[in-house]
Order: C-alpha cells, then sequence, then structure tokens
C-alpha cells in the first residue's frame, strides 16, 4: 500500500488547515516510527511553511493512549496519532486518529462468517480491531453475495456490524458513532434508529441492539488479532459466545479457554487483595479522560477501607521498578482499558484494575461475574464510598468484626483502642531487616516514609555532608562512538 492511502496524507493535511492549527504533534508506535520522516516530508508539500511539525515516539506509557505530556512539551495545538489505538478520550487537546490497515481477505472473511452464522443458529455481532475496519464495508459486499446465492436457511441470518465511533476526539466534544447499526432480516438491511433502545460501545467500536434483545443473546465474531483489544472483549462480554478469526492466518478460533483463565486469575487476584495493608495506586496513563477523579476516587476507597494508599507515577511499570517498595501488598492501575491488565506472575506483588479493587476494598460488593475495564464507567459524580459516617459500620480490630450503632460516649474510648491496635498490626506487617545484622527485628516504622528511610539503600543523598560538590565526578562527553578522553588517549599513543 502506498504512504498516502497508509496514513492518509491529504486528509492529515486537510484536517490541520482547516482548523489553521500552525503546531502539531505526530505520535508514531515503535513499529511505525521508520516511516515518520516519509510521512513529515510528504505532509510539508501539502501544508505551508508556518506549520510545524513534532514526531513523537517512545512514550511514557502505553502507544495506544495519546501523549499528551509529551505534546504539552512543544506545545502542540493537536497529536495526531498513528497505528493501534484505544481511542481514549483525551483531557486537555484535540487528536486526529489515523488508524492502522491490516491486510486481510474480504471474501476470505466473509465465508467463514457465513459459515459461523449458519452454525451458530444465534444472531451474530461482527467486531473487528481498528486495524481491520477499513475492510468492513468489503466484508458485508462479500457476504451478502455470498449469502444470496444460498437458498432457504439464510432467510432468517441476522448479523450486525460494529461501527467507529470516530476519528477525530476533541476534550470539548463527546465521541457518537457515525453510522447506524443494522440488522437484517435476511442478509444486512439498515435498522430504524427507533427501534434501537440499547447503545454499547468498547475499544472505539459502537452498536445497538433492537428492543427486546440482549447481548448474551448474540455470537460474537472478532476479527483480528488476539490482543488486548480482544482481550477487553472477552473480559467485558464473558457471558457471550466469541470467536476469532484470525485475518494473517485465514482461520476461525472457537477455543478460548485460555482466555477465560485470565477471569478466574482475576477473581484469585480480587480475593488476594482484600487481605492487603498498603496499596500502591500506579498512574498509568496521563491522557485519558478522568484519570485523576479515578485516583482520588481509589484514595477515599482505599482509606474508607482502613488501609494505606501510596501515588506512583512511573510510566511502564516492570517487576525492577516495583521490586523497589515491597512494602506494598498491592497495586492498582490506573491506565486505559487496552493497559489495564498486566499479567503480575513475575510482579512481587499483585497488580489489579480500579473495578478489581472496587469489589476487594468496597464492603459489600459481590462479584456477580460481570467485568468492566474502562474505568471511566466507575467514576460516579457521589460514589457509595460517600457515605455518611454515623450510617456506615466500621471494623473493629478489637472485637474482630464490623460494629454499628456505637454510643457516642464509648466511641472516644473504643478509637483510642483502634489506634493502639492498628498501630501494633501495622509494627508487625512492617518488619525489616536490621542493617547490621542482616536479621529480620521488630521495626518502629509505622508509614511507607519511615519504612523506606530504615532501607540500606537511599540513592543519592544531595544534602548529605559526604557528598560534597568536590567529590562529584564528571561524566564523559562527546559521542558513543569517540568520547573526547577516548580520542585523547589514541592521539597520545
Amino acid at each position: 500500500m502506498e504512504l498516502e492511502s497508509i496514513y492518509e496524507i491529504s486528509r492529515v493535511a486537510e484536517f490541520i488547515c482547516s482548523r489553521n492549527l500552525t503546531r502539531v504533534a505526530l505520535q508514531f508506535p515503535d513499529e511505525l516510527l521508520k516511516d515518520s520522516m516519509r510521512v513529515v516530508k510528504a505532509l510539508r508539500q501539502k501544508l505551508d511553511s508556518s506549520v510545524k511539525l513534532y514526531v513523537m515516539a517512545d512514550t511514557t506509557y502505553g502507544s495506544c493512549c495519546v501523549d499528551e505530556v509529551g505534546a504539552a512539551h512543544v506545545n502542540a495545538q493537536c497529536v495526531v496519532h498513528y497505528g493501534r489505538t484505544c481511542l481514549s478520550s483525551t483531557s486537555t487537546i484535540p487528536a486526529l486518529f489515523i488508524f492502522e490497515k491490516a491486510l486481510i481477505n474480504p471474501s476470505n472473511c466473509a465465508r467463514k462468517l457465513l459459515d459461523h452464522s449458519l452454525k451458530s443458529g444465534k444472531p451474530i455481532l461482527v467486531l473487528s480491531g481498528l486495524e481491520y475496519a477499513h475492510a468492513i464495508p468489503e466484508i458485508k459486499q462479500a457476504l451478502a453475495s455470498d449469502a444470496s446465492s444460498i437458498s432457504g436457511s439464510t432467510s432468517m441470518l441476522e448479523v450486525c456490524y460494529a461501527d467507529v465511533c470516530c476519528s477525530v476526539v476533541s476534550p470539548s466534544e463527546t465521541c457518537t458513532s457515525v453510522d447506524q447499526i443494522g440488522v437484517s432480516s435476511r442478509v444486512v438491511n439498515e435498522c430504524p434508529a427507533e427501534e434501537s433502545n440499547q447503545n454499547f460501545n468498547i475499544g472505539g467500536l459502537s452498536w445497538r441492539l433492537p428492543q427486546g434483545q440482549k447481548m448474551e443473546d448474540y455470537s460474537l465474531f472478532w476479527i483480528g488479532l488476539d490482543n488486548p483489544a480482544f482481550a477487553n472483549v472477552v473480559m467485558t462480554f464473558n457471558s457471550c459466545e466469541i470467536v476469532r478469526y484470525d485475518a494473517t492466518e485465514d482461520c476461525l478460533v472457537t477455543d478460548l479457554s485460555q482466555q477465560k483463565k485470565i477471569l478466574r486469575r482475576r477473581y484469585y487476584l480480587v480475593e488476594k487483595a482484600k487481605d492487603a495493608n498498603m496499596v500502591g495506586i500506579l498512574v498509568g496513563t496521563l491522557g485519558a479522560a478522568g484519570y485523576l477523579h479515578m485516583i482520588h476516587q481509589m484514595r477515599e476507597l482505599i482509606a474508607q477501607a482502613g488501609k494505606k494508599s501510596y501515588t506512583f507515577v512511573m510510566g511502564r511499570p516492570n517487576p525492577a521498578k516495583l521490586a523497589n517498595f515491597p512494602e506494598c501488598d498491592v497495586f492498582i492501575n490506573v491506565s486505559c482499558a487496552q493497559t489495564a491488565l498486566l499479567d503480575s506472575k513475575e510482579f512481587l506483588a499483585p497488580i489489579i484494575t480500579p473495578f478489581e479493587a472496587i469489589l476487594a476494598f468496597d464492603r459489600g460488593s459481590q462479584w456477580t461475574g460481570a467485568y468492566v475495564m474502562e474505568f471511566r464507567d466507575l467514576i460516579v459524580s457521589t460514589p457509595s464510598i460517600e457515605r455518611k459516617q454515623s450510617e456506615e459500620a466500621r471494623f473493629s480490630f478489637i472485637q474482630g468484626g464490623y460494629v454499628e450503632d456505637l454510643d457516642p460516649q464509648d466511641d472516644d474510648e473504643m478509637e483510642k483502642d483502634e489506634i493502639l491496635s492498628l498501630v501494633n498490626v501495622t509494627e508487625k506487617a512492617l518488619q525489616v531487616r536490621d542493617e547490621d545484622t542482616q536479621s529480620l527485628t521488630r521495626s518502629t516504622a509505622k508509614s511507607g516514609a519511615e519504612y523506606f528511610a530504615s532501607r540500606s539503600y537511599h540513592g543519592l543523598d544531595i544534602n548529605s555532608t559526604e557528598s560534597l560538590p568536590g567529590k562529584f565526578l564528571a561524566g564523559r562527553s562527546g559521542k558513543a562512538s569517540g568520547y573526547k578522553d577516548e580520542k585523547a588517549e589514541i592521539s597520545h599513543s
């Protein structure tokens, strides 16, 4: 495919000119960075010389989200995002999304879809990765052609297609579906909008179901790879029958037992998180709208559960980074739906999602089997955790359970006893190694900060008397291929 069609050069140029933008950031994932200079050169030929283009790469968080922090460094007025995306709403800057266009054979896909439709006996909902959205019209046409050649059993064939919500996101605008989602009486006919009362969206896709129908009534046909976008669909609609068409292998994958195991492991992590005393909140995105509200909501939730919380901003988490905070029993990853699920088998502490944190820390919550990946769907203006103190039961370390309707006079005395009991429990939980004996001793650390101070390694202390300016060593200067001191050694030799 040509550069113009892959990266939609004319469309991007028209978008920039129509909005009179003069500073535009172009965000590329690592796999597309090789084409960045060619894209810039092609855009230069269609734009005025006053327009400044900036290439962004190596994003701090997931490349599927808009890097608003990187764009702010160059005062960009807009971000053009290329490649795989979660289509999360931005919080401060508008963005234009140019989806990847993966290769697919529409005829082969339509035949697989038709065969599955005849065998399933259920209405079919076609979902796809955004990289295959360009091929949906051809797949529709091929399916209609194949179905028309078969008589009898296709008279009641029902197929729905999810559409891309939009390709332009602005902080002040709501992303809505462009096209109507149709259900056919025979193959595919448009369904009148007034007959649909249920709107669904996931991963940048949206669709409507006719009145009286539920998602469980449909068989989901996913076109795409086994990637985070597909995992999002499997987790969210775990009660539906799902099959996946692999366009690269031209085959239909019906065995999703491995994906279903993920749900059972997430339930195990929820149960494990209930025993946590210290909780770390990982900031997994700085671009998705509402992430700050969710962080504050998580802090309030943890505080109401009688636990301690710390917030960490460290980019993409890995076992080495999180191992620096062994006092945290569990971490909550606040990020977009496609980067929220982290396999924490290699980590010292489990990593859960905000939805799982609500199940673990909000007393009375029960898992019904439903799963929510988008943290924006969990944000509430008056969350249930903001109950009045007089109406909420609290956990008693003395009585070993939740107590209610305390007498005001007895409440003060019990509160003092509760504090002393909580201190004792915390001291036992925060046993640290003595620096001299390297043996476990009972520490008086009562917070994460004191725990950090008791560790043997504290990092570089600028204010230390031992770290005087005269003791700092100057680093090498020059290029890695030949530092200045190396050149001096070569000349002497």
